[in-house]
């Protein structure tokens, strides 16, 4: 069963630029409020898919369009071009604890990043102990988050989230926080999630925690799939190019 297909996908910035135009040019671009823009192409043609209970790596140097693609997956970014066909509930992890209130607390940050990640307010009750308990903040649930070291809030993120049922998660460079302990803990956590048919899309420049974690694995090169199969044989071509 495919989790995600990605069909042709492509995406393409224009930004305002006023390199490279001549005076006259940058004059009437003034007057009229039209700015010249220039064309920056991210994405091309991208096609792969991700089953059920699939774990995959996306690795590539930076600049190769990774996080723009999650982008896109997470809905934060409209593809310029080809298809995105997402089965299931699907659960980014971008930025963890970017979308938070500092002027909340915590237990009110549960609830608020809960329904961000389509959990019903019964849900999110139900599950309340378990992730103020995951994310080791039982002492913490009325203190404003603003108090918060940044740590505490990437583990109440992270605990939020797989809390959340995901049938995909999308995890870019924030696989494992916190302290080692706590990161084992997260490790078998999304090993759990993915024995029960999550998947997981996971970008990373950690290639031991590609290794660790991902069966396969896509590297995007140049804004395309340049190789796309089993994680041990992609980095081993990746280190002997970025060598």
């Amino acid at each position: 069963m495919h989790r995600l297909e990605i069909n042709r996908v492509s995406k393409v910035f224009r930004i305002g630029s006023m390199k490279d135009q001549g005076a006259l040019s940058k004059v009437l671009s003034m007057i009229s409020g039209k700015e010249h823009r220039e064309k920056i192409i991210v994405l091309r043609d991208i096609s792969f898919h991700v089953t059920r209970g699939e774990c995959v790596g996306l690795i590539g140097d930076n600049g190769t369009g990774k996080s723009t693609l999650m982008r896109i997956l997470a809905g934060i970014y409209p593809q310029t071009g080809g298809e995105v066909k997402v089965c299931g509930n699907i659960v980014p992890i971008i930025g963890l604890g970017s979308g938070f209130q500092m002027r909340l607390t915590m237990k009110d940050n549960i609830y608020l990043a809960g329904s961000l990640f389509n959990m019903s307010r019964r849900t999110i009750r139900e599950k309340f102990d378990s992730i103020v308990s995951f994310a080791e903040l039982d002492d913490f649930i009325h203190t404003k988050l603003f108090q918060f070291s940044e740590g505490m809030r990437q583990r109440l993120a992270f605990s939020i989230a797989i809390h959340s049922h995901p049938d995909i998660l999308l995890m870019d460079e924030v696989f494992e926080v916190g302290d080692q302990r706590f990161r084992k803990k997260s490790s078998e956590k999304i090993k759990e999630l993915v024995d029960k048919g999550t998947s997981v899309l996971l970008v990373s420049h950690e290639l031991w925690m590609i290794e660790k974690h991902c069966e396969r694995s896509i590297w995007l090169k140049d804004g395309r799939v340049y190789m796309d199969g089993p994680t041990p044989s992609i980095l081993s071509q990746y280190r002997k190019i970025s060598a």
